[in-house]
């Protein structure tokens, strides 16, 4: 429940997104629908790393707070000067999802701990899917605003029960918050993404996202440098060790082009094979549970990751996630123009992507010590949101770049689809040969400790 806070912040305002630009008299939306996300961007890593100084409880309250504060000011915002800004308070709630895992790890054993992190990171699926069809009628009874209502509610409620029926870790990490740290990277990460999410609106030479290209390249730079001096940086670069970025680059990959192939579905969905494009499925029956495939195979995938991974490992278990989703999301060359393929892969991509999230929460977890969990799992979901938001882009541009004009309208060509689709095979492809080069170095890292640990025995 914790965790589907997250979803009615992050991704439930798309269904009234047309609801809310005509509201406000707007055709940005990438100022309503990304600022949460990359908002969270900004959030996590100062979070995750209050949670290892503070206890991760008490920052997860705060977490949810926040968001709860963030919902009732888009609830009530007469404008989008205000509902901005609640946007950006209501991002926090990403949050929610690494502190919950890192209260997961902390209070299981570790075998158990890898089943139940699939379980809190995926089991919100089924109520995400349900939850669609009932914003989508309140919203026509009660305007969109209630969406935000409810949202913080869910939140308040959420923070009331994680205060009275969760323990505090007893672990703490000494030190201080790098408040300065903070601002830098979170500042820079979300200039960068917000040049590669509101260029398109905008136009990628236009001076206003061109600012915060190089604002945030300076604020990255700047922080790279500090940090790699300061005695207790935001993140310890110095720290990070081969498996632990080799993990969070197969997440930026993989999450990245999951969420690119999601993005095309309903585009695909939206195009008859009447229309003679080289694609198109919506002459061939009802495309609705193209959307609802994926979250169907979420929520199988992530239990059942964890319940892998506990008997063969973390690392076997994401390079067997990303395997499976290089091989599903080329079948959607077929799936392009074929339903039956498309339901397939929809729900493939499903168990993909809550596999990749749980294996990789697991594998980072295991790369860290109790006193950094926090911060650790904070990478994991900025890697998350940093993919996400790179490859649905990247998919857009060949779209834009390859459109024809049919009958008067601008649509998408045979050549854009099956070259974004090239695109998102591409990336899981690279992520594929990474995995298996992480597995390959911690079973080395492994063996190498062996003889240290009989050595302690006897």
């Amino acid at each position: 429940m914790v965790n589907f806070v997250v979803d009615s912040a992050i991704t439930a305002p798309l269904v009234v997104l047309p609801e809310m630009l005509d509201h406000f008299d707007t055709d940005q939306a990438a100022w309503l629908n990304a600022t949460a996300m990359l908002a969270g961007v900004l959030w996590a890593p100062l979070l995750g790393k209050s949670a290892d100084i503070y206890g991760r409880r008490k920052v997860l309250v705060l977490t949810l707070c926040l968001s709860c504060a963030g919902a009732v000011l888009c609830a009530v915002a007469p404008g989008i000067w205000v509902f901005v800004p609640g946007r950006m308070l209501q991002g926090a709630a990403l949050a929610s999802v690494f502190l919950s895992v890192a209260i997961v790890r902390g209070i299981c054993a570790p075998r158990i701990a890898m089943i139940i992190v699939g379980i809190v990171t995926s089991g919100s699926a089924v109520l995400n899917i349900a939850s669609r069809f009932l914003i989508e009628k309140l919203a026509v009874e009660f305007g969109f605003q209630i969406l935000f209502f409810l949202s913080a509610v869910v939140a308040a409620v959420m923070a009331i029960c994680v205060h009275k029926v969760l323990p505090e870790s007893p672990i703490r990490t000494p030190g201080r918050i790098d408040i300065g740290g903070a601002l830098l990277l979170g500042g820079g990460l979300a200039g960068v993404l917000g040049y590669v999410s509101l260029g398109s609106d905008f136009g990628w030479l236009a001076p206003g996202p061109l600012a915060l290209l190089v604002g945030g390249v300076a604020a990255l730079a700047r922080w790279f440098l500090v940090s790699s001096r300061k005695p207790d940086p935001l993140i310890d670069v110095r720290d990070l060790g081969g498996p632990l970025v080799l993990t969070l680059l197969v997440v930026f990959l993989a999450a990245g082009s999951y969420q690119s192939m999601l993005q095309l579905i309903p585009l695909i969905g939206d195009v008859s094979a009447d229309q003679r494009l080289g694609y198109g499925l919506a002459d061939q029956g009802s495309v609705a549970l193209l959307l609802a495939a994926p979250g169907v195979g979420v929520t199988l995938g992530g239990p059942g990751a964890g319940w892998i991974a506990a008997r063969i490992g973390p690392a076997l278990t994401l390079a067997g996630a990303i395997m499976l989703g290089t091989v599903v999301t080329v079948g959607m060359f077929l799936g392009a123009s074929q339903l039956l393929a498309a339901l397939a892969c929809g729900f493939l991509l499903g168990v993909t992507v809550g596999a990749l999230g749980t294996s990789g929460f697991n594998m980072a977890g295991s790369l860290a010590p109790a006193e950094r969990q926090g911060i650790v799992s904070s990478l994991v979901m900025v890697m998350v949101s940093i993919g996400s938001v790179v490859l649905d882009f990247a998919g857009a541009a060949v779209l834009k770049s390859t459109a024809v004009v049919v009958d008067g309208e601008t649509t998408n060509s045979a050549t854009g689809v099956y070259g974004y689709i090239a695109v998102a095979s591409g990336a899981f492809a690279i992520a594929a040969v990474l995995a298996v080069m992480l597995v390959r170095s911690t079973r080395l890292s492994r063996d190498s400790s062996s003889p240290d640990l009989e050595r302690e025995a006897v």
